[in-house]
Formats: C-alpha cells, sequence, structure tokens
C-alpha cells in the first residue's frame, strides 16, 4: 500500500519557526479542534481541542508544520496527559516564548471529560516547589 502524500508530509515532518520580528509584546492564541490519539489501554481513539496560548520572544511557529505536527499524534498510543505534555515540551524547546499555556480539551468517553492544562506560570511553581524540598 503506497503512502498518501498528506502521511508522507505528516512523516516527515519537523516543527518549523519563524523569527520574530516585533518589538511589540503581544499573545498568540491557536485552536485546533480536531486533534486525536490513541487510548494506550484500550486502543480507542480520543477526541479534543488542543488550545495553545502564548507570548513570543524571539520566534513564532510556522502553523503549517504545528498542524502536521499535531496530526501526527492520531496513530500514537498515548495517554491524555502524556500527549499535552509533549506538545508542551516540543513547543517550549522549539520557541522558547516568555509564556506558553496548552490546554488538551478532551471529548468525553465512558461519560469522563478530561481537560488537561500545563503552563508556565505551573511549571515556576513546581520549580519552585522542588527546590523547597531539597
Amino acid at each position: 500500500m503506497t503512502m498518501r502524500y498528506g502521511e508522507e508530509a505528516i512523516l516527515n515532518n519537523q516543527l518549523e519557526r519563524w523569527e520574530n520580528k516585533n518589538p511589540f509584546t503581544f499573545e498568540i492564541d491557536i485552536e485546533f479542534s480536531e486533534f486525536t490519539c490513541l487510548c494506550p489501554r484500550s486502543g480507542y481513539p480520543d477526541f479534543a481541542t488542543i488550545r495553545i496560548k502564548y507570548i513570543p520572544d524571539k520566534y513564532v511557529i510556522e502553523l503549517k508544520s504545528f498542524k502536521l505536527f499535531l496530526n501526527s499524534f492520531r496513530n500514537k498510543y498515548i495517554s491524555h496527559e502524556d500527549s499535552i505534555n509533549e506538545i508542551y515540551a516540543a513547543l517550549s524547546n522549539c520557541l522558547q516564548p516568555k509564556f506558553l499555556e496548552v490546554i488538551g480539551d478532551f471529548n468525553p468517553r465512558g461519560n469522563v471529560k478530561t481537560i488537561i492544562k500545563i503552563d508556565s506560570k505551573i511549571q515556576e511553581a513546581g520549580f519552585e516547589k522542588n527546590n523547597k524540598r531539597q
């Protein structure tokens, strides 16, 4: 079976960033309403809306590469929590933004709705908490 051009684009995709040429501080909101991944236990598909909010520093995300990156999860067996953390880590590493928030708003399955949120403030609070323990 031959691979279709869209499948090939997803498979070979790399996240791309563009230089932020703007001197102003601004916020970017992205919503991806057709996110899918596979439950690692059952194999059933999970559907979600992914919401990204970030304040760029030196870079902004190239949207087509980001769309293809999110589409790469559709055949991946991954939990809700791991998928959102993976998206956050990829964007954080690629962009190094001033602020980043990723929300995964998963459709109910088995009468359970899940919303996963990770952001820069949560990371800072976790860092402070972990350092106080030592």
